[in-house]
């Protein structure tokens, strides 16, 4: 079995926690220490973990409001639980952390959103970051 970067590994974990906190509502260190001590964290970056969850949930309105104009004909209140935590994962690395390439951000994006949504649905996650993706940086 090849093995899984550290970061993508971290990606993983916070697109399943960011989903149990959208669902949840519950308090964000609740939903951080519940899974890092129910998951299995080997092999994942802990530190861009936390920063992941961190960071989506302190920029939530920003980050739904910069995905909003290239939802087309769905708000953001529509949009499937993964589909959104994956979205918001992707806008806040492109907005916040310019070591990763743009397009790193989005097929990771595309990736997760195959293993955690739902059908085709990373159809939908990949037209709204090409849309977005270039109102936020260029490469």
């Amino acid at each position: 079995m090849a093995l899984v970067n550290p970061r993508r590994r971290a990606r993983e974990c916070a697109v399943q926690a960011i989903y149990s906190w959208q669902i949840s509502r519950n308090d964000l260190a609740d939903v951080e220490s519940s899974f890092m001590a129910e998951q299995d964290m080997k092999g994942v970056d802990t530190k861009y973990f936390r920063e992941l969850l961190h960071g989506v949930a302190k920029n939530t309105a920003e980050l739904d409001d910069k995905m909003t104009p290239y939802l087309t004909e769905r708000t953001v209140d529509e949009l499937g639980q993964v589909e959104l935590a994956v979205l918001r994962i992707a806008l806040y690395e492109l907005m916040k952390r310019h070591d990763v390439p743009y397009k790193v951000v989005i097929n990771e994006a595309i990736d997760l959103t195959k293993t955690f949504g739902a059908e085709d649905s990373h159809k939908f996650v990949n037209g709204v970051l090409d849309k977005v993706a270039p109102t936020i940086r260029t490469r």
